[in-house]
């Protein structure tokens, strides 16, 4: 992964949500004598949240590249603990940063002595910093406004530091915006940045931004992101998102209140911005509302991006009704509270169910109640990267991209032989459905000999030929 953003639910003491807390989910109390040990039995709230946040937090270490940075979004709650806790994990040397961001712009001292404006982003490294050093630039200053094709820019001077007297060539000419009856004459005390035939090819190549009227702006020109060297380190502060609610973002697409406090798209998208390349991979797996995949949605269609995001979220109902139905409406459209249609941002990406239980045992072999069902999703992803939509009643499991895909197993043919059919033999194959092309079979074992060859069989062992 080139990047990781999550976060996670802070620690309410709430049992009655997918993380709990007060670790008496059986995931978590499973957690705790495998990774914390014996200890863990008897943790108040704080080390119960950490010891939920411990077995994660090594998992999310492996997934991620040398290069790659992981963020961390949290408040004042456990952010002295969680601190601790990431320096050991990821170690101090890769401590890079810890953004503050401000959340809000109402005032809230009715509660509490002093009203909590902000909130932390945690920002460490997998490796030397060495390597990540100059990963998080500061890029925000580069705007589209007028939809540019050629992406986000910023303006410079076309003002210049010379009089007439000393470069007659830059006080030649005047300036005049296309269509309009906009002129500007150069100052007298600076000119122009360029002469004439550089001023005409900026204009060839509509690199000059043009301001409303001639009395308060002057022409500036465009200089593109793509264009631009690496610029200095993105400021730990920022201070553009309090006015910004993730719950109306959300209210708006999903026409109803689901989430109280949401991250605001702008902010994630930020973190993408400056963290994800063009063509890098995002994983958040506390996906929660979906506000990455639209971030990441978001970002591609401002700059041209073709950046990807793995989204994991544990709770059913929250993952089908709230984070899948945003992405998709984000993708194809969809109407405000307004009743005005906002265009789609394109893009797809499909959902996959995770089982409750591993699909193999700890020596790696297909657990006995494996269901035909199961193994045929797990073998159709394996083979083509998809998820599987058919319906799992024939060996066939379906044709792609030019080649049929069997599976033998679980009695799918109604035990006709050696272990119920599981095994390639000339009689199996004789009665499985025909396709004149390639055909890869997945079986226990194959008994064709070299008529394999001939029929065109790429035959595939289970359950070694699986990646697990």
């Amino acid at each position: 992964m080139d990047c990781i953003y999550i976060d996670p639910p802070y620690n309410t003491g709430n049992e009655g949500w997918i993380y709990n807390d007060n670790v008496k989910s059986p995931e978590i109390t499973k957690w705790l004598g495998e990774v914390v040990g014996k200890e863990g039995e008897t943790l108040d709230r704080h080390d119960r949240w950490l010891c939920m946040m411990y077995p994660r937090l090594l998992l999310l270490k492996k997934f991620l590249s040398d290069t790659g940075v992981i963020l961390i979004s949290l408040d004042d709650i456990e952010a002295g603990h969680l601190r601790i806790l990431l320096d050991e994990i990821f170690g101090f040397k890769n401590r890079l940063a810890t953004i503050v961001w401000n959340t809000r712009n109402t005032d809230n001292r009715i509660k509490t002595m002093l009203s909590p404006d902000h909130e932390y982003i945690f920002v460490y490294g997998n490796s030397d910093r060495s390597k990540i050093q100059g990963r998080i630039i500061d890029r925000s200053d580069f705007k589209n406004p007028d939809n540019d094709f050629r992406g986000p820019y910023v303006t410079d001077p076309l003002k210049g530091k010379a009089t007439k007297t000393e470069r007659p060539n830059l006080h030649s000419y005047s300036m005049k915006k296309p269509n309009s009856d906009l002129i500007w004459e150069p100052d007298p005390a600076k000119g122009w940045i360029t002469d004439e035939e550089g001023y005409e090819k900026l204009l060839s190549e509509d690199r000059i931004w043009w301001p409303s009227n001639n009395v308060t702006g002057w022409p500036r020109k465009k200089r593109f992101l793509f264009e631009a060297q690496e610029r200095m380190p993105a400021s730990s502060f920022w201070k553009d998102f309090k006015s910004q609610s993730g719950a109306r973002e959300l209210d708006e697409i999903l026409d109803e209140r689901v989430f109280a406090f949401p991250k605001p798209v702008g902010l994630i998208q930020q973190i993408i911005n400056y963290c994800v390349p063009k063509d890098g991979l995002i994983l958040d797996s506390f996906a929660g509302t979906g506000t990455t995949a639209h971030a990441v949605l978001k970002q591609n269609s401002e700059d041209g991006g073709n950046r990807k995001f793995i989204l994991v979220e544990m709770d059913k109902e929250i993952s089908t009704k709230v984070t899948s139905e945003r992405i998709r409406r984000v993708c194809s459209g969809y109407k405000n509270s307004k009743n005005e249609f906002i265009e789609g941002l394109s893009g797809d990406f499909q959902v996959f169910k995770l089982s409750q239980e591993p699909l193999f045992n700890a020596s790696g072999h297909i657990r006995n109640d494996v269901s035909f069902s199961q193994l045929a999703e797990f073998v159709w992803f394996s083979e083509t990267g998809t998820g599987y939509l058919g319906k799992a009643d024939s060996p066939l499991l379906g044709i792609y991209e030019g080649r049929a895909i069997y599976l033998l197993y679980n009695g799918i043919l109604k035990d006709l032989t050696e272990q119920g059919g599981n095994i390639l033999t000339k009689q199996v194959f004789d009665i499985l459905p025909k396709f004149e092309g390639v055909k890869v079979i997945y079986a226990a074992a194959n008994r064709l000999g070299g008529k394999a060859k001939r029929e065109n069989i790429v035959f595939k062992q289970t359950p070694y030929a699986l990646e697990v």
